[in-house]
């Protein structure tokens, strides 16, 4: 069944405020933080109309934060490749340039805080809605899953237009406008990461408590999915304590895992989409760079998966002499899946458990994963490691492999930096010029987009 067209043909049109949304994302130069819908359209009243906004697949499930992904070193252009994107900020968030928009408006900030403004809407006019016995449950989960929603874009936000949290600076490092109001002529202000990362953390504490263990669609928020976005948050915030707790409590609602040996390597696209493994469902922005048209995979990371690896030739295929990759959890070119999946959640717990000392534990998650993912032909061996800091290392290749394409390289890289052993400077090859982004670089964090530093007044990052 396919629930984006489901969902969006029984319920979008439930209210017209989606015409007020839909009426933003189409005006380019408005400030996307102060711009507000016309005060004449209608406004939800009921329950099922605020689930209805956040049924809305086309706007809360899809176009996530993606530049980031691009920057990463999952996979490198030829120069006629590059050449083919369409956008300024495609072309420059690849090679990392000072000012990746060029006059464009940022699709990825754009749309992450018309989602924001979405859930705004629901979180203020849901406490307006009586309830009794019968709606009680349909309520919290319309209040929770709205705070979800925008502690999930909060987080993706801060990704890639704030510094990476450190403890010791996060008072003072610049984080992004917190709209917690659905009232646009409030002026925006840039929190720091510290309220940044509180805010997300914030919702998702309350979130937990309201959503169901199981949802109706996977597009829907759940409580294993706030705990795993907890324990993703956490782990950015190099609190591993915290990460594993929550990908723990993730795990003991949510661990099903897909036995590799039952996809068909064979097809172009052999992952199910809304497979047994997804969380929470949602993708990146549309980019022309995630086709498989437009990327060559790293030989070095592909040589890394050992022969016997499912994952070899599940992720990845041959098109017109390139290595291209086909391991979308969303089974489709190019749309990328960025959910939260219990693959992920495992590795999270593995690394925090290293991180602990806990070596056998941490050893443990990896090979219950890993164990799925290789051919069962008698090959397997179970992952070893002679002390913590050995898992350490195995978990994070691992991590590096099966995660690739899931918007969480780019954090990675930022987190990770911050420890010798693992920091890496990223090289691109553009028309025979060379471009560098060494650890830590400032170029981690993106601009904003001129028309919002000049509508709102906001501060803009240093380059």
């Amino acid at each position: 069944m396919n629930y984006f067209n489901k969902l969006s043909r029984s319920k979008i049109t439930i209210t017209i405020l989606l015409l007020a949304l839909a009426s933003l994302f189409s005006s380019c130069k408005k400030d996307w933080l102060n711009a507000k819908p016309s005060k004449s359209l209608i406004v939800p009243s009921t329950i099922q109309d605020y689930q209805a906004l956040l049924d809305n697949t086309n706007l809360m499930n899809t176009n996530h934060p993606g530049l980031g992904e691009i920057g990463t070193n999952n996979f490198y252009m030829l120069n006629t490749q590059w050449q083919s994107l369409y956008n300024f900020q495609e072309r420059n968030a690849y090679i990392w340039t000072p000012d990746i928009f060029q006059g464009e408006y940022s699709f990825d900030w754009n749309d992450a805080y018309t989602r924001i403004l979405n859930a705004n809407v629901v979180i203020k006019g849901i406490e307006k809605v009586q309830t009794d016995g019968t709606s009680q449950s349909n309520w919290n989960n319309v209040k929770g899953s709205a705070l979800f929603f925008r502690a999930y874009d909060f987080y993706d936000l801060a990704q890639e237009f704030c510094k990476p949290y450190i403890q010791s600076t996060a008072n003072s490092d610049l984080g992004i406008p917190l709209r917690t109001d659905p009232d646009v002529s409030k002026g925006s202000v840039r929190a720091s990461v510290q309220e940044t990362y509180d805010q997300i953390i914030h919702d998702l504490l309350i979130a937990k408590d309201l959503l169901p263990i199981n949802p109706l669609y996977k597009t829907r928020p759940s409580k294993p999915a706030a705990y795993a976005l907890l324990a993703r948050t956490y782990l950015a915030m190099e609190n591993y304590d915290r990460a594993l707790l929550y990908s723990d409590s993730s795990l003991q609602l949510f661990s099903a895992l897909i036995d590799y040996n039952t996809l068909n390597a064979s097809s172009t696209l052999p992952v199910p989409r809304l497979n047994n493994e997804v969380i929470f469902h949602c993708i990146l922005e549309n980019y022309l760079a995630f086709f498989t048209a437009s990327h060559v995979i790293d030989s070095t990371l592909y040589i890394s998966y050992d022969v016997n690896d499912l994952r070899r030739d599940i992720f990845f295929r041959i098109r017109s002499g390139l290595l291209v990759f086909k391991g979308n959890y969303n089974n489709a070119n190019g749309t990328l899946f960025s959910g939260l999946a219990s693959d992920e959640t495992y590795l999270i717990r593995a690394e925090c458990n290293a991180r602990k000392g806990n070596t056998s534990i941490a050893m443990q998650d990896l090979n219950t994963l890993m164990i799925k993912r290789w051919k069962n032909n008698g090959t397997f061996i179970p992952f070893t490691a002679i002390n913590a800091d050995d898992a350490l290392v195995k978990i994070l290749k691992e991590r590096r492999k099966e995660l690739i394409f899931r918007a969480l390289r780019w954090t990675d890289l930022r987190r990770l930096n911050h420890d010798p052993r693992f920091a890496e400077t990223l090289l691109r090859v553009i028309n025979g010029q060379t471009y560098s982004l060494p650890p830590n670089d400032p170029k981690y964090i993106l601009p904003i987009a001129n028309d919002e530093i000049q509508l709102s007044g906001i501060q803009q990052n240093p380059r």
